[in-house]
């Protein structure tokens, strides 16, 4: 077993992103919808310790969600 295996890193997959006042959270109920700045066909965006990694699209088969990676990304050299 290698040392690496028990590493711990943040992943978050990100399906898009919205700006929302709080006086509309506290309004919420079950149900409500809230507006995504992205389209259906967007990529999902997998970033890693908030870095960004890789795109996607995410699959949905019967209850199952999962990602299909499309893209890694290349970190920039700066």
């Amino acid at each position: 077993m290698s040392i690496l295996e028990d590493i711990e890193v943040e992943l978050s997959i990100v399906l898009g992103s919205a700006q929302v006042q709080i006086r509309q959270i506290l309004q919420m109920s079950r149900g409500a919808m809230i507006p995504l700045d992205c389209g259906q066909d967007d990529p999902t965006l997998v970033f890693v310790n908030g870095e960004l990694i890789a795109k996607g699209r995410i699959l949905v088969n019967s209850e199952e969600m999962s990602l299909e990676v499309t893209e890694i990304t290349r970190k920039s050299r700066n």
